[in-house]
């Protein structure tokens, strides 16, 4: 069991009960309690896959690409790349489904991608297939509320990039939930408890689930490409570079000698030479970085390894939501308990650091996050950070937006 970083005892706990049903297990720095397995955890099993590890948002992840403008394209004068940033942030938000909006509102939305045509679909019964397909096609390039976002950075030479941050959405969602179900004797609707449930990969179940969790991970692929194309011919750029990863899934990997399965929930795959995007929070850097090449290093190849090859995904949470925001009620909006966060914290934050910001709520101020250098710092040799990412522009859905497919 390899742990980066230091965690509170719940989050332990979580990985320690895993741990008895896993072959390896690992802990990223930014990890945080979730549902079964900590976020930032990674377990390794034989033949088998965790349908909770995976988690309900299968396949979210990051993308960020590189575009061929730079931040002077903006404006030559601190005033005018302000002005330029704002109406940038506006289009973005006016042309890209947030929260709420959950159906893609572009006329050229990818609606006729080839993984609508998968042979995925099969695994489904007849009578759920036809609806979630029509959903996952309205929904394809939305981003959904929480921690989902659309940003523009600039790098430490001034290059802007597009990052996005979000998942499956329904499709995701929708086939989580039915496989817990099934896993525990319910029907394919019904609700069932957040408990570890390993699927056989040879068994029906697990054949089945499998096909479906690689579908949505196509499908967020295609929203997420789709999303940073979009924004970036907003900008007037062209695309040079594309780093995409996800960080809830699981891959089939060789560790040790041997082929595993290998859940990553909230961690991002590094193995040497493999880039990934990691986003710090609406007021922090992002990075994009690379698995470290350090065979010739033994005490860092040995964290790669017990790691699983894996780092983090984000800067990771450090209070909840309910904490940073308090106990409001959802029908008449009165505050039934002050939460740690102030609006004129986060808006203080923001300002300082120069961040157009649009939506975004209390529970995801830069407050309730660590903060990423630290994180990235505790992942020790195994990572290499290429470039330095500072927020321009952050888009988020509003702060009383109910979307329940946002994790």
């Amino acid at each position: 069991m390899r742990v980066f970083g230091e965690h509170d005892a719940r989050t332990l706990e979580q990985l320690g009960t895993v741990a008895q049903r896993a072959e390896k297990v690992a802990l990223m720095a930014d990890g945080h309690p979730g549902y079964v397995m900590p976020i930032g955890g990674v377990a390794a099993y034989r033949n088998q896959v965790s349908v909770v590890g995976v988690g309900f948002d299968i396949a979210c992840g990051n993308a960020a690409l590189k575009t061929d403008l730079t931040l002077e394209s903006l404006g030559f004068t601190p005033e005018e790349q302000q002005q330029t940033l704002g109406r940038i942030a506006d289009a973005i938000q006016a042309t890209i489904s947030f929260g709420v909006g959950r159906k893609n509102r572009a006329d050229d939305a990818p609606v006729d991608h080839p993984l609508f045509e998968s042979p995925a679909w099969d695994a489904l019964h007849p009578r759920y297939r036809q609806g979630l397909r029509e959903k996952a096609r309205t929904q394809l390039g939305t981003v959904g509320s929480g921690n989902h976002y659309v940003d523009v950075f600039a790098d430490e030479e001034g290059v802007l990039w597009v990052g996005v941050h979000f998942g499956s959405r329904g499709l995701g969602h929708t086939v989580a939930s039915g496989f817990l179900a099934l896993s525990q004797g319910k029907g394919w609707s019904d609700r069932a408890p957040e408990r570890e449930v390993l699927l056989d990969l040879e068994t029906p179940l697990g054949h089945d689930y499998w096909q479906l969790m690689r579908l949505a991970g196509e499908y967020a692929y295609a929203g997420r490409e789709w999303v940073v194309r979009k924004v970036a011919a907003l900008l007037g750029g062209r695309e040079v570079d594309l780093v995409h990863n996800h960080h809830n899934f699981a891959w089939e990997e060789e560790h040790d000698g041997e082929q595993l399965i290998v859940v990553r929930k909230g961690a991002t795959p590094a193995f040497p030479g493999q880039r990934g995007f990691i986003g710090g929070s609406m007021g922090d850097n992002a990075v994009i970085v690379r698995g470290a090449d350090i065979a010739d290093d033994p005490e860092g190849a040995e964290l790669q390894r017990s790691g699983l090859f894996s780092t983090v995904h984000g800067a990771g949470r450090v209070m909840s939501r309910t904490a940073a925001m308090g106990r409001i009620n959802r029908r008449t909006g009165e505050v039934m308990s002050p939460g740690l966060v102030t609006p004129q914290m986060m808006d203080g934050w923001v300002r300082e650091k120069q961040v157009v910001l649009r939506g975004g709520g209390l529970d995801e101020a830069p407050q309730v996050y660590r903060r990423l250098p630290d994180v990235l710092a505790a992942q020790g040799k195994t990572i290499e950070v290429e470039h330095t990412l500072r927020p321009l522009v952050v888009v988020m859905a509003g702060a009383n937006e109910f979307d329940p497919y946002k994790d």
